[in-house]
């Protein structure tokens, strides 16, 4: 949204809060494209009519340049003259004109297949090929700025029914890492030898990836909170993805989405749920529809994993040795590998964690592993992985990679790990390459 109506909307706040009937403005939004319907799922249970229409106003300054008069023709459509004129007056450019055909893609309401897209990729075929949308009947269209027909590159995997992400903004995103590595003698918690190993390997590796990387270093609880804070509270709507790595001992807690919790130097831990929390689509308005990424290198509990026998060639050559440590602490809530209350967000919709992955370095409730002179299993390989595979492989491919690499590994020649992810992203993810930038 250009930067007049943002500050339009903004002087207005208060009446707009006031007087605004968001009920009567959602068929419009979603059918102009300016709102999807997970975004209109949200808005609606956040709350009172008030809460509503404060955060319809938050999300609306977070689209497309179209957004503002395209809300103004809802206002009016509504019959809230009094607050379209309001807005008229101090934005007389924003033109009451409805989209042109081009400019605006109408959601689609029937869950059949259609060959609109089709027929696009068959006009187009002197040029780039590129994917055409999916249809389904619970995945909500993406507004007109959200929208990526990415040209597919050489070597891809053929996956026309899926779309990609947009990750070509420069640059790409915020990332932020939180490495602790020194722990208060009162916390208990032995420091973590070979961190800062990984830390530099994962700063270097995501500045190739044309991210803003931004390190902190031995934090508290509370100063974990305050730097996820702020990283929720920057405007990314010109970046297209958001990194957060964390880098500490771990523990297994109970949850009812995303397990696991890492700790502070203090020895106070802040659960994964709640580091998710801060850049979701309520409390992140600038990051909606756009990917989140979550790198939690710690454990996830105190049990160690001492695999099982398998035959000999689907067994590579295992790695490890005398100094490898673990980021465990004793779990200080006892749950199975998923809690029972998981199925309370089995719903047709996922509006608050969609598009958030959260990769683990081992599965809830067992050890993680680290060298302390070459790092931890899960980075080392990760961070490898990213380097030969990343010009031409989606994300979730190639932490399957890592999954399965990791899993060869023996700790003192007889403990293993599995690592893992919590994939809530709808789209492929392709990151920008040094190749293809």
């Amino acid at each position: 949204m250009e930067d007049r109506y943002r500050k339009t909307l903004q002087r207005n706040r208060t009446n707009l809060v006031r007087d605004l009937d968001p009920s009567k403005l959602y068929d419009g939004l979603l059918e102009k494209g300016v709102f999807t319907q997970d975004m209109i799922d949200e808005i609606k249970s956040s709350g009172t009519r008030r809460e509503q229409a404060s955060q319809l106003v938050r999300d609306l300054e977070t689209r497309g340049r179209r957004a503002f008069p395209l809300f103004l023709e809802c206002l009016q459509e509504a019959g809230q003259h009094s607050l379209a004129e309001l807005l008229q007056n101090e934005a007389p450019a924003a033109q009451l004109q409805p989209a042109t055909p081009t400019q605006v893609v109408r959601p689609v309401v029937h869950p059949l297949p259609v060959s609109s897209p089709m027929d696009v990729d068959k006009q187009n075929k002197d040029h780039v090929p590129v994917y055409p949308k999916q249809i389904h009947s619970t995945t909500p269209t993406p507004s007109p700025e959200r929208e990526n027909m990415r040209p597919r590159p050489q070597g891809r995997t053929r996956r026309d029914s899926i779309q990609t992400y947009k990750m070509d903004s420069s640059p790409c995103g915020h990332c932020l890492i939180i490495n602790n590595v020194e722990f208060a003698p009162q916390s208990e918690l032995s420091n973590r030898k070979g961190s800062n190993i990984d830390c530099d390997k994962l700063e270097h590796r995501f500045k190739a990836l044309n991210f803003i990387v931004e390190v902190k270093t031995n934090l508290k609880q509370r100063q974990i909170k305050h730097e996820l804070s702020a990283l929720s509270k920057k405007d990314h709507s010109q970046y297209d993805c958001c990194v957060v790595i964390m880098l500490s001992h771990g523990t297994e807690v109970s949850h009812n989405r995303f397990p696991g919790a890492v700790f502070g130097v203090d020895g106070q831990y802040v659960p994964v749920q709640h580091i998710t929390n801060y850049l979701n689509g309520q409390h992140c308005p600038s990051l909606q529809g756009k990917p989140k990424l979550f790198f939690i290198q710690a454990c996830g509990g105190d049990e160690k994993d001492h695999g099982f026998e398998v035959s000999p060639d689907e067994v590579e050559p295992s790695i490890g040795g005398a100094d490898d440590q673990t980021d465990a602490i004793p779990t200080s809530s006892s749950s199975d590998s998923l809690s029972t209350s998981d199925e309370l967000d089995a719903r047709a919709s996922l509006p608050t964690p969609s598009d958030i992955l959260v990769s683990y370095s081992t599965f809830p409730g067992y050890v993680s592993w680290r060298d302390t002179q070459s790092g931890s299993w899960y980075v080392e390989i990760l961070d490898r992985i990213l380097e030969e595979n990343v010009a031409t492989d989606d994300l979730v491919t190639m932490l399957m990679m890592v999954n399965n690499e990791v899993s060869q590994n023996s700790a003192k020649g007889l403990y293993k790990q599995m690592p893992g992810s919590f994939n809530f992203l709808r789209k492929l993810l392709y990151f920008q390459s040094q190749s293809s930038s």
